[in-house]
């Protein structure tokens, strides 16, 4: 069964604590928190005291995906504030191998993210350093947008190469993640998926999760 990580960013900010408690009882297995600076991306969302919030009432591990320029420069602070996962992009980290280590010496697994127009032949030589591959399947920088169908090859390319490599490294796909796109992920090699709008916007977001978690 895949991980699901729900995306707070789609979260109700006026009933945060809500939505995080549902999470907690639900079926999913992180909490995907998107950091955007409206630098790298042309949006701004979680600063430090929100992510500290959740992070107090958060039962389930924090997957934080670093929407930033100069990702280096925030890995400790967002080590100490309790991100288990942390995600930088290959587009916006000059020294990717140093920045990876960085966040295993802050003590959480280490990933980074690939925007889709970016081929997953630059992490030929930083794949072994990877926990995670997190491969946008949308323009990142605001929620609610539709899955780019490429995407599925993209898969299949990077489980290849994993594969090829004899590693254990996860595949996470962020952007236009439902029922229906979910299963043709799921079916490529997708290992971890992040649903945000899909979630949080429906009635039921609980059977949501639950029903991703079947695929």
């Amino acid at each position: 069964m895949p991980v699901i990580s729900p995306s707070l960013l789609a979260a109700d900010f006026a009933n945060l604590q809500r939505d995080i408690e549902m999470v907690n009882a639900s079926e999913a297995d992180w909490f995907h928190i998107d950091v955007m600076d409206g630098v790298f991306v042309p949006n701004i969302s979680f600063g430090m005291p929100v992510i500290q919030a959740i992070a107090k009432h958060a039962q389930k591990p924090l997957d934080v995906h670093l929407m930033i320029v100069q990702p280096e420069r925030y890995i400790e602070e967002f080590a100490k504030l309790g991100a288990e996962i942390i995600t930088v992009h290959q587009e916006a980290s000059i020294h990717l191998h140093r920045t990876l280590a960085q966040i295993k010496e802050a003590g959480c697994k280490a990933g980074v993210v690939l925007n889709p127009s970016t081929p997953v032949s630059v992490l030929e030589d930083v794949l072994a350093d990877c926990y995670m591959v997190l491969l946008m399947s949308v323009n990142p920088g605001y929620g609610g947008q539709k899955f780019i169908p490429q995407t599925l090859e993209k898969v299949r390319k990077l489980k290849a190469m994993i594969q090829t490599k004899g590693l254990n490294t996860l595949i996470e796909i962020d952007g236009g993640v439902n029922q229906e796109t979910g299963k043709q992920l799921v079916g490529a090699g997708a290992d971890v998926l992040v649903a945000g709008s899909y979630v949080f916007g429906a009635e039921n977001p609980e059977a949501k999760i639950s029903g991703l978690k079947q695929l």
